[in-house]
């Protein structure tokens, strides 16, 4: 079996998972990584036996495939680069700071006939997939991506940083156009938006609210789906999906009091735990080598990036 050969650009907190994977992976052969930081890249290349490259470019004629953890500002130079090498591309997200920038990206792309993939690893969670077979119709959906403060986070605010994966999840699952967007928001501990919340509006009627915080002292990350049939509730912590349906309901007056009763039930669906990061890096390599689909278009891909940046210019305008 011909293996595919992978690089990973950036080997800091996200881009050593990425080495990680590379190396499990049994059709891959890890050719090496570039960082910078000499330290940091002799590290990893010497704990996975590889090679460490401080120029990316050296990467050029000796891979297939290669995953960009750079700090934001650095993704559209890289990965242009590479596409430009004739390399297939994972970009962390966001894949640009702006919308004209992706473009470009995305055109290089397919002129060239390569898969450049953007890095939301959240579509990989077994619970978010699972989610996809259960939602049909949603009212309201709510979401809460909470925890404390991370000082190695310096490029992002929290809605680049965390709230983008939920924005990107929830047009997913609602599959309809923003038609309304609210934001409010503070820094609190950087001169970023440290704390967000966002109520949307879609033109099918469902109503989404999600709050991102990076001040909160208490990890927290839920996400809950109302319908009219039924609820929906995925604590992304222990990765179950709790469905409520309603029964019945009655009440009961007499002279000193009125009751309400209201019978439902439960049901638990237990998701199958695997990396989802490993499931991405497989998805990537699948489009790649075999002709895959990509799960989502470059289309969503754009919308998704411009509500993103539209909460942030939000942010922005109310502080």
């Amino acid at each position: 079996m011909k293996k595919v050969r992978a690089a990973v650009v950036g080997v800091g907190h996200m881009g050593r998972y990425h080495v990680g994977v590379y190396s499990e992976i049994s059709n891959v052969r890890l050719m090496g990584m570039a960082d910078i930081n000499e330290l940091r890249g002799g590290e990893i290349a010497e704990k996975y036996n590889t090679k460490w490259y401080k120029d990316y470019t050296d990467l050029f004629g000796k891979v297939d495939v290669v995953s960009i953890a750079v700090p934001t500002a650095l993704h559209y130079k890289i990965t242009r680069d590479f596409l430009q090498a004739g390399i297939n591309v994972l970009i962390e997200k966001p894949i640009a700071k702006n919308i004209h920038e992706a473009k470009e990206l995305f055109d290089i792309a397919e002129e060239k006939n390569l898969a450049l993939h953007v890095g939301h690893v959240e579509r990989f969670n077994g619970a978010v997939q699972e989610l996809k077979k259960i939602v049909d119709d949603p009212i309201f959906i709510e979401c809460r991506r909470l925890g404390p403060y991370d000082s190695r986070v310096q490029d992002d605010g929290v809605i680049m940083d965390l709230m983008i994966h939920d924005i990107d999840i929830i047009l997913n699952l609602v599959n309809s156009k923003v038609t309304g967007i609210n934001v409010v928001g503070r820094s609190v501990f950087s001169d970023r938006d440290d704390l967000c919340n966002v109520q949307m509006e879609f033109e099918n009627g469902c109503i989404a609210n999600i709050t991102a915080s990076r001040a909160t002292q208490h990890k927290i990350r839920t996400l809950a789906i109302t319908q009219k049939d039924k609820y929906i509730f995925l604590d992304y912590t222990n990765q179950d999906i709790h469905i409520h349906r309603q029964a019945s309901s009655e009440h009961l007056i007499t002279r000193q009091e009125l009751r309400y009763k209201q019978e439902s039930f439960t049901e638990r669906i237990f998701v199958h735990r695997e990396n989802p990061l490993k499931l991405e890096l497989r998805h990537f390599i699948d489009c790649t080598m075999n002709g895959a689909m990509r799960k989502v278009s470059v289309d969503e891909e754009i919308y998704s990036l411009q509500i993103a940046l539209e909460v942030v210019k939000r942010f922005r305008k109310g502080q």
